[in-house]
């Protein structure tokens, strides 16, 4: 069987797509010839984001700034993207929060925002869009974590918001599924070229001891997860709703293990 990927004419809205994992799916999708809107807070990366998708080969690109934690922010933008776009094939909501704290020693506020950016953005994404969705046929990505299961020290705020994530992708695919519309999650690994990875893996040392804990023995590329949000967005996922797909290379396979272990380590540093 030949197998083409081809988005032309089809509508991609990208949350959080102006940067690192969720910028290299939405080029991604541009270079397939897709319709594109992307969303962040910054208006300089919104902007610089959109050029680029030009660039790359979509058909059309526009984006918005905003904040996901105001709901009514998120509603207006997707009524734009809908107006100037048309429905949505594809909708991924990527937005996150993060920072390593010690659940005893972090404040409430600092808890809430990360469950504010993390949980409720999530909710507010797929409520703003849901009026905009194809019917039937239209694809939902949300960008989690191994957090949605793997305990780590350091991270409590985080786990609970990315469990109510992966909660909502399972949900979501029941109340939805009737309708045609398809609700997964997609779980990244050590992604080469990132923020995240950069202050994990600061050096070459640090690099290939990474290298060597992951079984497929190679960190990841944003390709890697782009690849697997095309595949969600194709008609060869038409029967996958409500999972959890997992591009790691196998690593979370370990658990936690010395990375969640090295977190503590830094954070009991900082502390004593």
């Amino acid at each position: 069987m030949s197998v083409t990927l081809d988005f032309s004419g089809k509508t991609i809205v990208v949350i959080g797509g102006t940067s690192g994992i969720n910028r290299g799916i939405a080029k991604s999708f541009a270079a397939h010839g897709a319709k594109l809107a992307v969303a962040s807070r910054d208006q300089n990366k919104v902007d610089d984001t959109v050029s680029e998708l030009k660039d790359a080969g979509a058909q059309e690109a526009i984006g918005a700034a905003f904040d996901v934690r105001d709901p009514d922010a998120v509603a207006e933008s997707m009524q734009m993207f809908h107006q100037q776009l048309g429905d949505f094939d594809v909708l991924i909501s990527g937005a996150a929060g993060n920072f390593p704290a010690f659940a005893a020693e972090m404040s409430t506020n600092a808890f809430r925002s990360v469950i504010e950016i993390d949980l409720m953005g999530t909710i507010h994404v797929m409520k703003a869009a849901y009026p905009y969705l194809r019917r039937p046929d239209a694809s939902v990505i949300n960008i989690s974590a191994p957090q949605s299961w793997l305990p780590y020290e350091g991270q409590s705020h985080v786990c609970a918001a990315k469990a109510g994530v992966d909660q909502i992708t399972r949900t979501l695919s029941l109340e939805w599924g009737r309708e045609g519309i398809r609700v997964n999650s997609v779980v990244p690994g050590f992604i080469d070229d990132t923020e995240g990875l950069r202050r994990l893996a600061p050096d070459e040392e640090t690099r290939e001891s990474l290298n060597l804990a992951i079984p497929a023995g190679r960190l990841g590329q944003k390709q890697d997860v782009a690849n697997a949000c095309m595949f969600l967005a194709s008609e060869l996922s038409s029967y996958i709703s409500g999972s959890l797909i997992v591009v790691d290379g196998a690593v979370y396979q370990r658990g936690s293990g010395q990375i969640g272990q090295d977190i503590a380590k830094t954070l009991r540093t900082r502390t004593s």
